[in-house]
């Protein structure tokens, strides 16, 4: 094992790289430079960028985790996963690409997997079957992923032309024969808003099929 490279160096290395170059930019090669080391000396924690990835997605949910981690229980599924979404979502947005990066990654630390089991515990016990909490949990997981994604990308976006989301730029193009998509490309708004309002609409969704205390809403 190369003297002084630890998985915990090596993967705060990648963040870093992440950070500063964007997805593309994470390689072996680049955070063994960033480690001042020979890119085969990372061979021995990780043998592919794919394993890199996969221990960087592990780091980032190990934080979610950290994060919700003796929080007072709510008493309500659906509010367990209001604060989940809003911890990842805010997690995400602190890295460059952090959705596109870590979404899909594999979880490498069985400790990990293990912090779900009292979530699941509770939950259950309110009466949500097993198969609904896991939907629960990845269809809320998917809305966050897919709005920090493009959250992410129009902002990188707008950092290269300013003008690109102009609504009145928008406007001039649509003309006068369509007033509502015309009005409709006003109403985005605030990300953080957009979100709220989306993260409710998943949520009510849930609770419409669950049932708000875990009881069946079929």
């Amino acid at each position: 094992m190369a003297k002084g490279i630890t998985r915990e160096r090596l993967v705060e290395a990648a963040l870093d790289v992440l950070d500063e170059r964007g997805i593309e930019g994470v390689t072996v090669r680049a955070v063994a430079h960033r480690l001042d080391a020979k890119a085969p000396a990372l061979y021995w924690h990780v043998r592919s960028k794919q394993e890199l990835l996969d221990e960087m997605g592990t780091e980032v949910l190990r934080r979610v985790q950290a994060s919700l981690r003796g929080a007072v229980p709510s008493g309500s599924w659906l509010q367990d996963l209001d604060r989940y979404a809003r911890v990842l979502h805010a997690e995400y947005l602190s890295h460059r690409d952090g959705a596109r990066t870590f979404s899909g990654t594999r979880l490498t630390d069985p400790e990990v997997l293990r912090e779900q089991e009292p979530w699941l515990e509770r939950w259950t016990g309110e009466g949500l079957a097993l198969s609904d909490a896991i939907d629960a949990v990845e269809v809320v997981t998917a809305f966050v992923v897919g709005f920090a994604i493009e959250e992410q990308e129009r902002a990188q976006s707008d950092d290269s032309d300013p003008t690109r989301y102009d609504p009145e730029r928008r406007d001039a193009a649509l003309g006068e024969a369509a007033p509502l998509v015309r009005e409709g490309g006003h109403i985005r708004g605030d990300p953080q808003a957009q979100f709220d309002r989306h993260l409710a609409l998943v949520l009510t969704g849930l609770g419409a099929a669950f049932g708000p205390t875990g009881s069946s809403g079929a």
